[in-house]
């Protein structure tokens, strides 16, 4: 509707009431400044705003846009989003730091990936100290395990680090997966059997491994090799 005015020019209902100047160049309409200049504005900054907006959560993201940008009370946003007043002041804080520039926090597969890396080249560089601090304390490793006998059980960081850098030569070259939806990496050396190493990730630690040594223990598991 803006836009049409560049084509039929509306007259208003009274006279003699002076239009507004022309903003000088390099200008910033104000809020409630000339509806047209504000539709060119927004055009301009439309596309960059959507994409920054993509990057919230949609509480977040409703929060920013409803106070923002149509000025309504965060007392009935509360009533919205399902939050306090307080918890959906605070999604519109949040969401405006990251429209104004700064970087939103990676996402859990983005993190579970630095987990997984972070352990690898520990093991590979036979880093224990590196290894426990990417473990959880009480982290529990599962190894081997076929239809006749029971896996083998490793507890605690320090003993689960020590067997890690036992097999690094598994962790030379591996190729990154997804198993039961889990992280994962698949690793064989030349002339010995496939091997799956399922990493259980919780706060930014490794709470549990399971190391599978033969084809029987993938049977009916969904495996989702990833690109690299």
């Amino acid at each position: 509707m803006l836009r049409s005015r560049r084509v039929r020019r509306e007259e208003p209902l009274e006279t003699g009431v002076p239009e507004a100047p022309e903003p000088g160049p390099g200008s910033v309409p104000e809020p409630g400044g000339d509806p047209e200049q504000q539709a060119l504005t927004a055009d301009s900054v439309g596309l960059a705003l959507l994409v920054v907006l993509e990057t919230l959560d949609p509480a977040e993201r409703l929060a920013f846009v409803l106070h923002d940008m149509f000025a309504v009370p965060f007392d009935e946003i509360a009533r919205i989003v399902d939050r306090t007043p307080a918890a959906a002041r605070q999604l519109a804080s949040r969401a405006r730091r990251r429209v104004r520039g700064v970087a939103p926090e990676p996402g859990p597969g983005v993190v579970r990936r630095e987990v997984v890396d972070a352990f690898l080249a520990a093991a590979r560089g036979g880093d224990f100290e590196a290894l426990v601090a990417v473990l959880d304390p009480d982290v529990v490793s599962r190894s081997g395990g076929g239809a006749d006998e029971a896996p083998a059980v490793v507890r605690g960081a320090a003993n689960v680090a020590r067997r890690a850098i036992m097999f690094a030569p598994y962790a030379r070259s591996v190729r990154f997966a997804l198993l039961d939806g889990a992280p994962a990496v698949i690793a064989a050396r030349e002339g010995e059997s496939l091997s799956v190493m399922r990493f259980t990730i919780e706060r930014g630690k490794i709470v549990e491994l399971s190391v599978i040594t033969d084809s029987a223990g993938l049977a009916g598991r969904d495996l989702v090799l990833l690109e690299e």
